[in-house]
């Protein structure tokens, strides 16, 4: 059989296999274990276990778990819920001011974790059932949650930058300073669109009672502030500047954000053997299976490159009208509408090393793609039917939620991201400025 018809059955097999059910990282494994043989024999496989050796020992890797560490523990120690509360009662005395306070902490959750389902089912569990109470729309109330909670997928330290910039060869330093300004940007536009909604709908975004916002006095409010905002704000600066100021590696700084928030929970009398072990064991199952997906996918990139798929997907790419700038925009199609059916993990290994040749063969900005990419995976949390901030939130909502409430309020957060995507798109400098500024 013909190499590049094995590379399409291998692609096609994984696909059938993911529809019945069968786990991502099994599925990986099968179609690429199988269609390699199929076409080299175990000769292929010889460099197998080196390349499983690379990804175990990838020193850059090491910082996924304690970023997670970092997230799950504000999680667990109920510091993200008084961030949230705080937040809250700061501003709510403007119409979508809960909105507003929940977009600010996924913001500060964003960059002080970067995981998607901390953030979503805490501000889930403590958020949603207020919002509902205070007369929000229920389709505006899911929309902020579930797309705040995607801003720790573009806002450094973020797994998925991790992650690619271990699959496109950058440093993870220059996709964290790369991607600031771009989080930052989404976060705006966000913020944009709750205000709007406040001047054009009133109703669907109403301001907190104001005898409710008068049982805490400014004093109090102020302490508050000061007591709750300021350490995770301090966390995220000592994290962040140590890497971007080139004081530390990224590793170093994520096994500085673990102890940091370790010493916040301690702090706030928290940290206890029962939230430690819940930690753990949290931290423990999220991290093997990102590494069991890693692991699997490294069979089925080698059989791929091995059969020459590779060159299929130039000869594709040859036929996109557009030179090179057509060709980005047809990736971005193209992860954009996986992004309905597949994970970012799966995307990220499975399409892109399919697709990234094409672009650093032509000279691209390999940072500017990498943002790119990270802004439109972002996208895939959201969109139905399998984004998995839609199952995160449906998961804690209470029943008078509707799948359909979900639905409907994410569609407008998916244009907006769809905006700053085309932002970054033409203005390049958004991604690249801080970084060259820097020197990377």
């Amino acid at each position: 059989m013909e190499n590049d018809v094995l590379a399409m059955l291998m692609v096609g097999g994984f696909f059938l296999l993911l529809i019945t059910g069968i786990p991502v990282g099994i599925s990986l494994a099968v179609s690429g274990l199988v269609c390699g043989y199929l076409g080299f024999g175990p000769g292929l496989f010889n460099l197998l276990p080196a390349r499983v050796y690379g990804v175990v020992t990838n020193y850059t890797l090491l910082a996924l778990p304690l970023f997670i560490f970092m997230g799950v523990m504000l999680e667990k120690s109920r510091l993200a819920e008084d961030l949230l509360e705080t937040i809250g009662l700061a501003m709510g005395g403007l119409r979508g001011g809960m909105a507003l306070a929940i977009i600010l902490v996924g913001v500060l959750m964003g960059a002080s974790s970067g995981i998607v389902g901390a953030t979503v089912v805490t501000a889930g569990l403590i958020a949603l059932r207020p919002l509902i109470k205070r007369g929000y729309d229920h389709g505006v109330s899911c929309g902020v949650i579930c797309a705040s909670g995607t801003l720790g997928q573009i806002i450094p330290p973020s797994l998925v930058l991790i992650l690619l910039a271990d699959i496109m060869g950058e440093s993870v330093g220059t996709l964290f300073a790369a991607a600031l300004f771009p989080g930052l940007l989404l976060s705006g536009l966000f913020v944009l669109y709750v205000l709007g909604l406040g001047l054009l709908a009133p109703k669907t975004v109403p301001a907190i009672p104001q005898d409710e916002r008068q049982a805490l006095s400014r004093g109090e409010l102020a302490k508050r502030l000061v007591k709750v905002v300021l350490p995770p704000i301090g966390l995220v600066i000592a994290v962040l500047g140590s890497i971007i100021g080139g004081v530390a590696a990224p590793t170093e700084a994520a096994s500085l954000g673990a102890f940091g928030s370790a010493l916040l929970a301690l702090a706030s009398g928290r940290l206890s053997w029962n939230v430690l072990r819940q930690v753990s064991r949290a931290t423990l199952s999220t991290s093997a299976m990102v590494f069991f997906i890693l692991i699997c996918s490294q069979p089925f990139s080698l059989s791929f490159r091995g059969l020459g798929g590779e060159h299929m997907v130039q000869e594709m790419f040859a036929f996109v009208p557009g030179g090179l700038e057509g060709q980005i925009l047809f990736l971005m199609l193209i992860l954009f509408v996986l992004g309905f059916f597949l994970e970012w993990i799966e995307i990220s290994y499975i399409a892109l090393p399919m697709f990234l040749p094409i672009f650093a063969s032509a000279g691209v900005d390999m940072t500017w793609i990498a943002i790119l990419v990270a802004v439109n995976l972002q996208t895939s949390f959201l969109t139905p039917p399998f984004g998995w901030a839609l199952f995160f939130l449906k998961g804690v909502a209470p029943p008078e939620i509707i799948t359909g409430d979900i639905y409907r309020g994410v569609v407008p957060f998916i244009m907006i991201q769809l905006v700053g995507l085309s932002m970054l798109f033409f203005f390049p400098g958004i991604a690249t400025w801080l970084p060259n500024a820097i020197g990377w």
